[in-house]
């Protein structure tokens, strides 16, 4: 679902009454990447579903990919996977090799987290669909939320971005598998947030709010950090946003998927309900659908005390992740919650 029609369903929920132990869910002031139950002082469960239709050729692929994906919300809360159930739509005449090849890759990428398939539920339906609902844990005293952005505190991205313009590409026939930018974005969306959580957990109280950039693009997700942090609004710089090989080129070619546009009319106040949440300056029209492209399995967008931001990228880096310096958050009691993406390096 868009932003907008999400944004409606869940207001009809929103009188739903908050349990003590629900630390992360549905309900005022809880909305997070995955919902976090609190089962004592040391212990809590992180759990989190995701699924969808193929976005890679591959079968085996797609399992993994769909894996990774689902896995990352775990992460974004600071959480190690346990296990996980495989939820699968599947045609009724696709060979059983095919579905066969997408669940082991799901059960491969989700042993590289540590975790096992434990079950699953599967239908016929048209479309093949699949992804997980996973099941991790976490230190309740650890737990990082989506809000919690504080003046001054620097933004980091762990990956570049345009999943979804080199996927969209592909189904059009612009790109082949073999292709650098497909086999880039391949590789970025295998790739665990695993590795980069561990390493923010080693900052402790200096990482202040986390997300993992997916559906929304990456100006959805911020938007929702900003808004769900006191009194700040965020101001991002073109430069220091990575993209995966040959987006600017297939976005000016007009290779746009369609939740593209759904984002970028919810954030931009153009849908009922919605409020405008971002203004660029300088900024083309080929960067702003960039920014609103809906990703698969992107990176972790980190919010972290200003003089830890440098340490912490190098320390990414380090650990393998593409860790970029892409924003800053700035006190703004007059209009909180808002974005201004700004065209060139960051502006003093």
């Amino acid at each position: 679902m868009g932003p907008g029609d999400l944004a409606q369903v869940l207001r009809l929920l929103s009188e739903q009454h908050n349990h003590p132990d629900l630390l992360a869910g549905i309900g005022e002031g809880l909305a997070d990447d995955a919902a976090v139950y609190r089962l004592n002082s040391q212990q809590a469960i992180v759990q989190t579903v995701d699924f969808f239709p193929p976005v890679v050729d591959d079968p085996y692929t797609f399992g993994a990919v769909a894996a990774a994906n689902a896995m990352s919300d775990v992460y974004a809360m600071g959480g190690e996977v346990l296990f996980a159930l495989n939820i699968a739509a599947m045609p009724a005449d696709l060979p059983s090799e095919v579905v066969a090849a997408i669940f082991q890759g799901g059960m491969d990428k989700l042993a590289e987290g540590g975790g096992i398939i434990a079950g699953g539920h599967t239908v016929i339906d048209p479309e093949p669909k699949y992804g997980l609902c996973v099941t991790g844990i976490v230190n309740p005293a650890q737990v990082w939320h989506k809000g919690g952005a504080q003046h001054d505190d620097i933004l980091i991205l762990t990956k570049p971005l345009g999943c979804g313009i080199i996927t969209t590409a592909l189904k059009r026939g612009l790109l082949t598998d073999d292709s650098e930018a497909m086999q880039a974005t391949v590789a970025s969306m295998l790739h665990l947030n695993m590795a980069a959580s561990r390493v923010l957990r080693q900052w402790g109280a200096a990482v202040h709010a986390v997300t993992d950039i997916s559906g929304f693009g990456l100006l959805g997700h911020a938007a929702e950090m900003a808004r769900q942090s006191d009194g700040v609004s965020f101001e991002l710089w073109t430069d220091g946003i990575r993209l995966l090989p040959e987006v600017m080129r297939l976005a000016t070619a007009g290779s746009l998927p369609d939740g593209m546009g759904r984002n970028r009319n919810f954030l931009l106040g153009q849908i009922e309900g919605s409020v405008a949440a971002v203004s660029f300056r300088n900024v083309s029209e080929v960067w702003q659908s960039i920014l609103f492209d809906p990703e698969t399995s992107g990176g972790l967008l980190i919010a972290v005390a200003n003089e830890q931001a440098t340490p912490l990228r190098l320390a990414l880096q380090q650990a393998g992740e593409a860790a970029q310096i892409i924003g800053i958050a700035q006190r703004d009691p007059e209009n909180p919650g808002h974005m201004r993406v700004v065209s060139g390096p960051p502006v003093p």
